[in-house]
């Protein structure tokens, strides 16, 4: 048996610890909070910051890990895996330099701008106000995205016409940055439609998994503040109906390009997994965002559909001799994120949930805790998402439905969208992009 350390306390990794532990491993878990979920998983835990990188090293020797799976991207763009790998754990994640694809926003954009990777985005880079007006005035105040550099939890970058109505709340914003230490970049804002490619990467080769479509906003129909990402889904054909093989191909090929310009920059291989954020406009594909790491809801659309072993892929990326000989079942899945009333605003905090386990099991729904505590045999909200709701199925339509009556089988004070994964948003979707494209 191999033992197994993943670090990290969410959903995304609870489903990570899942994963491994049907590919035969015996987990042991290192979080900052504790995630029941993996409490119940693992041989044994421990509750510490996940930035300590002695203790997590000294856990790891105490229960002879063999190899350590990284969970979120904080630790990884500090350099855990820099810090784990020089004390003999072997990991999977990138270095602290390869890490940089997330940690800094500004490296990424004159990575791919320097290696000439066709889907970057027109940008530039401040660390002054100096420039921002007339740069504004060249581009167009309506054509603007504001991206800070550094990590943001999906929450800091602000898109005119969603967040940002005027030139002056651009430049409030931008100052608002400066005066937090904060580089930031004005990138050209784009139409279209998202979606998430997940891949496995060894520091040469690069393979993709079914592609996931996430919803950030808190309420229906694509109203209210960005959050974490409210619920995701992905469809039994692994692609979106207004997404083609070939965009697929383009996406994987700008992937292996910018893994191999991490080398070339830096000398450092990129090892473990790549979350690419690309938007298909009418001037074709478009690089919104890479991530260090699986996303999180969408590591839950994908991580229980594959079919192979998660253990010995870990270790392929690991000995850089990744193969693509496993798949992924051709089913649908369906994500509904359950988070506290006020989310993410005003959110409610310590008030008990009871989930119902075995009528959930009835239904066939899987559920992985986020941010959420247990006390005794109660388990309690955070300011965070609280519960992913996973349904699996042969259609999205039938998916939907488990991932839905899933959601019945938990109670408190928490709400969730109940628009994620239907046929009415899967088609507003389509028809925005049959408009762009005309």
């Amino acid at each position: 048996m191999v033992n197994c350390l993943i670090v990290g306390h969410g959903a995304r990794e609870h489903v990570i610890g899942e994963t491994l532990v049907r590919g035969g491993a015996n987990l042991f878990a290192f979080m900052s909070f504790k995630n029941a979920g993996l409490e119940d998983l693992s041989k044994n835990i421990k509750i510490h910051s996940e930035t300590d990188f002695q203790e997590i090293l000294n856990f790891s020797r105490k229960n002879k890990i063999d190899f350590a799976v990284i969970g979120p991207e904080a630790p990884l763009v500090v350099g855990i895996v820099d810090a784990l790998e020089k004390g003999g754990i072997p990991c999977v994640g990138p270095k602290i330099e390869a890490a940089q694809l997330e940690g800094s926003k500004v490296f990424m954009r004159s990575l791919l701008e320097k290696y000439k990777i066709p889907s970057n985005l027109k940008n530039k880079m401040f660390d002054s106000m100096e420039g921002v007006e007339s740069y504004l005035k060249d581009v167009g105040q309506e054509n603007i995205v504001v991206k800070p550099e550094g990590l943001t939890g999906g929450k800091g970058v602000k898109v005119f016409g969603d967040h940002l109505f005027s030139k002056e709340d651009i430049l409030e914003y931008c100052k608002e940055l400066l005066d937090n230490k904060n580089r930031f970049l004005l990138e050209e804002r784009c139409e279209g439609e998202e979606f998430t490619l997940q891949a496995f990467v060894d520091g040469k080769d690069v393979i993709g998994s079914p592609l996931v479509q996430d919803h950030k906003r808190a309420y229906e129909d694509d109203k209210g503040p960005n959050t974490g990402g409210m619920g995701s889904y992905s469809i039994e054909d692994h692609l979106m109906p207004f997404i083609t093989q070939n965009d697929v191909n383009e996406a994987l090929a700008d992937m292996k390009k910018s893994v191999a310009a991490v080398k070339a920059e830096t000398g450092t291989e990129y090892k473990g997994f790549l979350y690419g954020q690309f938007m298909k406009t009418a001037d074709g594909l478009k690089l919104i965002e890479f991530n260090s790491r699986w996303g999180d809801p969408e590591a839950m659309n994908v991580l229980p559909l594959l079919k192979g072993n998660f253990v010995e892929i870990c270790w392929a990326i690991i000995n850089g001799n990744l193969s693509k000989n496993f798949e992924f079942e051709k089913k649908a899945t369906v994500c509904k994120y359950l988070a506290p009333e006020g989310y993410p605003v005003n959110p409610k905090r310590d008030e008990l949930i009871t989930i119902d386990k075995k009528k959930l099991e009835k239904i066939g729904a899987n559920h992985y805790y986020a941010s959420v505590y247990r006390e005794g045999n109660n388990i309690y909200t955070t300011s965070s998402r609280a519960i992913g709701i996973l349904g699996i199925a042969n259609s999205l339509e039938e998916a939907e439905k488990i991932a839905e009556k899933g959601v019945g089988c938990v109670e408190g004070k928490l709400f969730h969208r109940k628009d994620v994964g239907t046929r009415e948003i899967l088609q507003k979707r389509i028809d925005h992009m049959k408009t762009l494209l005309k």
